[in-house]
């Protein structure tokens, strides 16, 4: 079965894992402002774990759609209390960042995993990453960046073709740098330069990116498509971000980020039950 090797941790993928989302910002898209202090993120994270978070995930800059870029200091000033604590939570701990400095600090603190929107192509990303030894990264497909990536007419001629050639371009840029298999991760990018029948695409035809060879974390939890589907509001989705969840699993997703931790296991624990795995 696969591994995911990161700085202190091999993370077993035959179960699949449950990253719970920390961010810690006034102006994320769905839970913006609620963890902004370190002791309020400190505490979900402590909730999270308690509830059943394999991996936290956690972020000091939003990426929704239309959101400000934010400096480097700004960006790890927010963050550095927060990890600080949380890296002797003993669970793997992942930051949500594309900065060659907060990459540098974080993986200097001991930090697991770095989670990158933009694939480490700002420039010195990809070589702050190469330097670690053994850290996990996970590279996610966006079309644009995140003050752009939802406006204007988004086209792809094949849109899980062209995710799947993004990826593997990142998967060999790392591999150049030395960064061996076992430590990467693929995310499809679901709401990032995308519309919904371009999500909803790469949902039903998920088991096609796992002809990369890696293994796959996928992020619905309370995305607009879900809204757009169901019609809910973002406080209102979360049987939308369950199913999502459980439908990446089945075809094949072995990281499920979500913000909704307790419920994402015991839905996971009853299609475990039921042999509905994959």
């Amino acid at each position: 079965m696969p591994i995911w090797q990161t700085t202190r941790f091999r993370i077993d993928l035959a179960r699949p894992q449950v990253m719970g989302i920390v961010n810690v910002t006034p102006d994320s898209f769905s839970d913006g402002g609620r963890h902004m202090t370190a002791q309020d993120a400190i505490a979900h994270c402590e909730r999270l774990v308690r509830e059943g978070a394999d991996i936290l995930d956690i972020g000091g800059e939003s990426t929704r759609p239309g959101a400000p870029v934010l400096s480097a200091s700004d960006e790890w000033g927010r963050l550095q209390p927060v990890l600080e604590a949380v890296v002797g939570f003993g669970v793997p701990i992942s930051v949500d960042t594309s900065k060659p400095e907060v990459i540098a600090r974080a993986l200097a603190l001991g930090v697991d995993i770095i989670n990158d929107v933009r694939a480490l192509q700002v420039p010195g990303a990809l070589t702050a990453l190469a330097q670690h030894p053994s850290c996990g990264v996970c590279l996610m497909h966006m079309q644009g960046q995140p003050q752009n990536m939802q406006s204007g007419n988004l086209q792809y001629e094949d849109v899980v073709s062209e995710v799947a050639r993004f990826l593997q371009e990142r998967i060999d840029a790392l591999r150049e740098q030395g960064v061996g298999p076992d430590r990467i991760t693929l995310d499809p990018g679901i709401g990032f330069g995308k519309t919904p029948d371009h999500n909803i695409a790469l949902l039903k035809r998920q088991r096609e990116l796992l002809s990369l060879g890696l293994p796959l974390l996928v992020g619905w939890s309370r995305k607009s498509t879900l809204g757009h589907i169901t019609g809910q509001d973002v406080d209102q989705r979360l049987a939308a971000s369950l199913a999502a969840a459980l439908a990446g699993v089945s075809h094949g997703a072995k990281v499920v980020r979500v913000h909704d931790v307790r419920q994402t296991r015991d839905a996971l624990a009853v299609w475990a039950a039921a042999g509905l795995l994959s």
